[in-house]
């Protein structure tokens, strides 16, 4: 169906346009901006105004439990929660079970997510087999079957020597590294930031070095292999420093922050709240207020929504013993601009993070922006509308998140997957 968008705030970060222009699909790409190419005729008109018009949202690391973890979610549950956060693209870190390391289960969970035809998966691979640290994933192959980078989740590699040549390998063929610096003796046995609130709740530490001490790490032996990193879900203000050099020496590295790390901190865990449970943890208002800022000045390329659905026996468990993570994809675009108006950033700016930039991090050259010809991957949302986020709003089949009872800014109005129209909100 041919759609024409009109009447709406089209918002381009990739292309620096923010501008009152419609919008023109057919074939499922877009085929006009500002004026219909010659013989257009719509199937249906969508009338935006009021609204933002800007490209389908990239999320780098979204959890989708499948395979292996079905009672936490599905992809289809996830897929919808996708939908109603108007993200059209997703970033699959590899601790499925089985873990992401054969091209077949690449391929088959490429093949599933197809069928459902939604949001597009690109898969991490697994750096190296099972994630056990030990020996190397065929990375070829598996880029072959889908995979767009290859990375630890958060479970780090023990042995540096495993790590560099993994770095080499990866250098030698262009392949990007996504790594969590997470020290894997400094992080033992800890569920919170190592600071006052852990000591006065009695809460075993993780101490901001455990963060920094394996990012120095990884960043000394991309400057020896030459190896591409991505840094993810940055929790510490002291790593700034480290990434902000590697760059000044030539290291290629990038960096994402999860979305509720620019606005929670350990304080935040209150009274043994388990929503406030993840990894890495929510470290001290210094480090929130640093890495605010620093993605306010581009130093943290993008955000992400850390989206790990965890069902509900898992979350209502003591804080030391329940299971971190929480549900993030309908809470990404709320939280970028509720984000972006503590600090008063343009939404052009703002969207960009969780567009383009994140984009460019994946490698997604079609979509991400709303360039004629690009796939026509669109998200259209009310950014003056506040919702009351509630487990009854959620698609996502995880009902935890630390923002239940708040209300947040952006409501998604529509989103379109390749020219179809895959959600619309209720009137």
């Amino acid at each position: 169906m041919n759609l024409h968008i009109q009447n709406g705030r089209l918002i381009d970060p990739a292309n620096r346009l923010d501008t009152h222009q419609d919008l023109f699909i057919a074939d499922g790409k877009i085929v006009g901006v500002g004026s219909a190419p010659a013989g257009f005729s719509a199937g249906r008109v969508i009338d935006a105004r009021g609204l933002v018009v800007a490209p389908g949202l990239i999320d780098l690391a979204a959890r989708l439990r499948e395979p292996g973890f079905e009672y936490k979610a599905t992809l289809e549950s996830e897929m919808d929660a996708a939908m109603a956060g108007g993200i059209t693209s997703l970033a699959i870190p590899p601790d499925t079970d089985p873990v992401l390391d054969e091209p077949g289960l690449v391929e088959m969970l490429c093949y599933r997510a197809k069928k459902l035809n939604r949001a597009h998966v690109y898969p991490v691979g697994a750096l190296t087999i099972g994630l056990k640290g030990l020996q190397l994933s065929e990375m070829a192959e598996l880029v072959e079957a889908g995979c767009v980078a290859f990375s630890q989740a958060n479970v780090p590699i023990v042995d540096t020597r495993v790590l560099y040549r993994a770095m080499l390998y990866a250098a030698t063929f262009g392949f990007r590294l996504w790594l969590q610096p997470i020290d894997p003796h400094l992080s033992r046995g800890g569920v919170a930031h190592d600071g006052e609130v852990a000591s006065r709740l009695g809460l075993p530490g993780i101490p901001a070095a455990a963060e920094t001490v394996a990012l120095y790490t990884y960043l000394q032996l991309a400057r020896l292999t030459g190896a591409r990193l991505h840094i993810t879900r940055l929790s510490s203000a002291d790593s700034l420093d480290h990434i902000e050099q590697a760059r000044r020496d030539g290291v290629d590295v990038t960096c994402d922050v999860a979305a509720h790390a620019l606005h929670l901190s350990d304080m935040d865990i209150g009274y043994f709240n388990p929503h406030c449970h993840v990894i890495p943890p929510l470290r001290s208002q210094r480090d929130r207020a640093a890495l605010s800022k620093a993605v306010a000045e581009g130093r943290i390329n993008a955000i992400c929504s850390d989206h790990t659905p965890v069902d509900d026996d898992a979350k209502q468990a003591p804080f030391s013993e329940s299971e971190p993570g929480n549900t993030g994809l309908e809470l990404l675009l709320p939280l970028t601009l509720k984000w972006a108006g503590e600090h008063g950033l343009p939404l052009l700016d703002a969207l960009a993070r969780i567009t383009s930039d994140a984009a460019k991090i994946a490698g997604i050259a079609k979509g991400g922006h709303l360039s004629v010809g690009a796939r026509a991957d669109v998200c259209v949302f009310d950014p003056e509308a506040y919702q009351l986020i509630t487990r009854s709003l959620l698609k996502s089949q995880g009902k935890n998140t630390p923002f239940l009872g708040l209300e947040l800014p952006g409501k998604v109005r529509y989103t379109l997957v390749e020219g179809s129209l895959m959600y619309e909100a209720a009137a």
